[in-house]
């Protein structure tokens, strides 16, 4: 008996074919991805210290701000990410 997991993925792949990418693509992507990690890990790190000296200088609505901030940026950097691994995938 399947679990709903795999008949879920079997519907997907019915839907959708595997890409089978080429070693160029892997390499592309994992590039990308470790160029993305370093910008996610350097934003969170630059505001994540702005945000815990406001909070602990007693300035909540900074901190909020400097949270709205820390969230938009990266929700950008999350969509540039994917653009640049879709780009990576459809090269050859």
């Amino acid at each position: 008996m399947k679990t709903a997991y795999e008949l879920a993925m079997e519907r997907l792949a019915s839907k959708e074919p595997e890409r089978k990418l080429t070693p160029e693509q892997k390499k592309k992507l994992a590039e990308v991805d470790e160029t993305y990690r370093a910008k996610v890990a350097e934003r969170e790190t630059f505001l994540g210290s702005k945000i815990a000296a406001a909070r602990a200088g007693g300035a909540v609505e900074e901190a909020e701000i400097l949270q709205a901030e820390l969230a938009r940026d990266l929700r950008g950097i999350r969509e540039e990410w994917e653009t640049k691994k879709e780009k990576a995938r459809a090269s050859s």
